[in-house]
C-alpha cells in the first residue's frame, strides 16, 4: 500500500484487554538491551512481504487484560517493552494503559508500527485520542510500512530502509545514530519437545535454509 494513500489506525476493541499472539520474557533482538517483546494479533495493514502474516487477522490471538499484561512484563524483569505485531496502534487504547503502567515502573516502552510518522499525526489531529495516548507512553517509535524492494540489511531490528527510528523522550540512552549502530540478532530458541521459535529479522530465504540446518540438527540430536 502505497504512503500517499494516509491510513488511519482501527478503532474499537475492548479498551482493557489486549490480543497477544506472543509474549516473549526476554530478548535482545528486538530493541536496545534486554527487552521484554509483545507481538499483538490483528493488522489492517497488510504489508506484501510481511514477516508476520499470521498476526494480520484478528481472530486468533488470545486476549490479556492490561493490568495482567503489566504484571506479567514486570515480573520478566527486564529494562523496557517493545511492542509488535500485527498492528500497536490497532489496538491503542489498551496498549497505552500497558505502557503507561510499564513506564510507570521506570523502564522505557519502543513500538513499532506500519504506519508514518505523517499518518500518526494525522490520526491525532483528527482527534484520535487512542493514537495520541500510545504515542504519549512510547519512548521510542519505529514507523512505517515494510517495503520489500527496499531491504535494509545495516540497521538493527527493522526490514526496509524506509522505515523511521523516532526518540519521543530521551529514557531510552542515546541518540537514534548511536542505537542503530547496534548489531541486529536473530534469536533461534527449540524447546524441550523440538519446537522451533524464531525473532529478530531476517531474509526469507536465509532463514528457510537457518531453519532446514536447524531442523535437521534437533531430529538427529541424541535424546
Amino acid at each position: 500500500m502505497s504512503d500517499s494513500a494516509p491510513r488511519m489506525p482501527a478503532t474499537g476493541g475492548d479498551p482493557d484487554v489486549v490480543s497477544v499472539a506472543r509474549f516473549l520474557a526476554s530478548t535482545r533482538a528486538e530493541g536496545p538491551g534486554e527487552r521484554t517483546a509483545v507481538w499483538v494479533q490483528g493488522c489492517t495493514i497488510h504489508c506484501p512481504g510481511c514477516f508476520n502474516p499470521h498476526m494480520w487477522s484478528f481472530r486468533g490471538g488470545a486476549p490479556v487484560g492490561a493490568a495482567d499484561l503489566v504484571a506479567r512484563i514486570l515480573d520478566a524483569g527486564t529494562s523496557g517493552l517493545t511492542l509488535l505485531g500485527g498492528e500497536p496502534f490497532d489496538q491503542a487504547t489498551a496498549l497505552a494503559r500497558v505502557a503507561a503502567g510499564v513506564r510507570a515502573t521506570g523502564r522505557s516502552v519502543m513500538t513499532f508500527t506500519g504506519y508514518t510518522t505523517d499518518e500518526l499525526r494525522q490520526a491525532v489531529d483528527a482527534g484520535r485520542a487512542d493514537v495520541a495516548g500510545l504515542l504519549a507512553e512510547t519512548d521510542l517509535l519505529v514507523a512505517g510500512p515494510f517495503r520489500a524492494d527496499q531491504l535494509d540489511r545495516v540497521r538493527p531490528w527493522v526490514g526496509s530502509t524506509n522505515q523511521e527510528f523516532v526518540l519521543l523522550t530521551d529514557r531510552i540512552a542515546g541518540s537514534v545514530a548511536e542505537l542503530t549502530g547496534d548489531p541486529d540478532r536473530l534469536e533461534v530458541t527449540v524447546d524441550a519437545a523440538g519446537g522451533i521459535a524464531v525473532n529478530g529479522w531476517a531474509e526469507l530465504d536465509a532463514l528457510d535454509a537457518l531453519l532446514d540446518g536447524l531442523g535437521e540438527r534437533v531430529r538427529h540430536a541424541p535424546s
